[in-house]
Parts: structure tokens; sequence; C-alpha cells
């Protein structure tokens, strides 16, 4: 008997995603479509808006467990943040604080703070980010996955580094500022942004899992986003004991810092992977996760 065809989570929308994601029929959306919450601002410019605004967000179970989940639609304004859609993924994790559930799980697809509404989807930010951190002082786990075309930029960047567990896979990317903002304020000097492969040892998946800015890194596959995320699904205890709080960021501020200082001046990817004592670092872009994973499980970090 053929396998299964594995299901890529990088081409999947944000409902097949959940769907695949989650226990079968488990899933109960929140202000899904029918109830129309749009954006007060983009009929007032002349574009286009969507019933859900771009995000799908409910309740469901994961392998039995009780989990929040949101899915930005990346298809639509490439996964910007406006007030409705900010407002929707801050309610999300408002009742997580609330009602406790085993996680909550964020499928993150996303440009950063949507341009047409800049100034609500910039405080959307501010209020999700806090809105996270207070579900995880309440014990809540909460996953961000990334693995989508768009990946994690802007704001929502920092709400992923924000998330008790990152889990990434090769294919997805996760950076403040986007390479064509960084080219046009620094120059094409400093960074290349049509040079996609340096895109890519940059923001990448691999990338960010090798300097520990993601802490699990998965094929482009639903079912193994599904078991990272099951198995990052314990309970936050650190963020919910205010002494254990602290000095868990304490420590995570020394290790950037020893970071800053030990790779602050490499220019690529590559460059740091070599500091980090990786054999053949070149080989790396073309390896499969699991030999990608084999290959640097031995990496030095400062």
């Amino acid at each position: 008997m053929n396998p299964m065809p594995r299901r890529s989570y990088h081409e999947a929308d944000a409902r097949a995603r959940i769907a695949g994601l989650v226990d079968a029929g488990s899933f109960t959306e929140y202000l899904g479509p029918a109830r129309r919450a749009m954006s007060p601002h983009l009929a007032q410019l002349d574009q286009p808006a969507a019933f859900d605004d771009g995000i799908v967000v409910g309740a469901a179970s994961l392998r039995g467990r009780r989990v929040l989940i949101a899915a930005q639609q990346g298809e639509f304004m490439g996964g910007g943040v406006g007030e409705v859609h900010g407002a929707k993924l801050t309610g999300l994790l408002r009742r997580a604080a609330q009602h406790r559930p085993d996680g909550v799980l964020l499928l993150l697809d996303t440009g950063g703070v949507r341009l047409h509404e800049a100034n609500a989807g910039l405080i959307a930010i501010s209020e999700i980010m806090r809105a996270t951190l207070d579900a995880r002082a309440t014990g809540v786990p909460v996953v961000a996955l990334i693995g989508s075309g768009n990946g994690a930029f802007g704001g929502m960047g920092i709400v992923a580094r924000c998330c008790t567990t990152v889990i990434m896979s090769e294919e997805g990317r996760l950076s403040l500022s986007g390479p064509e903002v960084i080219e046009t304020v620094r120059g094409v000097e400093e960074f290349d942004s049509r040079d996609r492969a340096l895109v890519w040892r940059v923001t990448g998946g691999k990338h960010r899992y090798l300097i520990d800015q993601a802490q699990v890194l998965v094929p482009d596959a639903i079912d193994a986003f599904a078991q990272a995320a099951f198995e990052a699904l314990q309970p936050d205890a650190a963020s919910a004991d205010a002494d254990a709080a602290l000095a868990a960021l304490q420590q995570r501020h020394a290790a950037l810092q020893a970071r800053a200082e030990a790779w602050g001046d490499c220019r690529d990817g590559l460059e740091i992977w070599a500091r980090q004592g990786i054999d053949h670092p070149e080989r790396l872009p073309l390896l499969d996760t699991d030999a990608f994973l084999a290959a640097t499980a031995h990496r030095k970090l400062p």
C-alpha cells in the first residue's frame, strides 16, 4: 500500500492548516465570515474587504488537548494586521488567560501591520503582545507556527518571539524588518533583497533554528507541525511564577548580548554557521530537515 501523501503546510491556506492540525470535527470558529466582522477602514480607501478580515480564530482539540487557535490568511493583504484582525487575535488570547485551555496556537502568515490602517494596526500589535504575555502569565503556553509564504515579519515577528515556543519549517521566515525594507533604508550593499538565497540564509527557518530564535524545526508537513505543537503544549510554569519569569528574561538578555558580541560582524548566515563549529556550512541549505538536524546537532551557542 502506498503511504498517504504528505500535506504541505506551506501550500495550504489558513482554514486548511487548521483542519489538518486539529482533531477532525473539533474546530468551532468565533466571528466567522457569516458575522461579517470586517475592517471599517478599507472601504473608505476603495480596497477590497474580507468577511473574516484575514484571520480565522476559534477553539478545537489537538490530540485531545483543548486549544484556542488563530490562523492568518496570507492571501488577503499579505496577512496584514488591521483593527479588526488584531482585535480578533487579542480577544482570543484574552479568552485564553480567562479560561486557561491547554494552549494557544498562532499560525502566523503575515508581513506585519496593514499599511492601509497603520495606526490601528500598530495599536493592535501592542495589544496582541500584551495579551500574549498575559496568557503566558496564567501558565497557558502560546505556540507560534511559521511555515507560510509570508512568514512572520514586522510587529508579528515580535509577537512570535513573545511566545513560549516557536516552531518553523525551512520554508518559513522570521524577522523584524523585511529584506526590501532593509535594502530601502540601508542600501543594497547592506542587504540585497533580490538575492533570495541570502534572504533565506538570514530570515529562513534553518537559520532561525540554528541561532535559537526558533526552538523546533520540522519538515514542510501539516502532520509534522501538529506533532511539534502537541509536544509544545506544556504548562508555562516559568512565566506563571514572577521570580522565575524575571530570571529567565535576564538569562535570555545575557545570551542575546553574548551572541551579538560573537556574531555582530557577520554579514551572512554562512559566517555564523561556521563560527558555530558546523562542518561544511555551505551544504546546509541543500539538506532535508532530518539530515540538517543531524549535521547541526553539535552547534555551539554563546
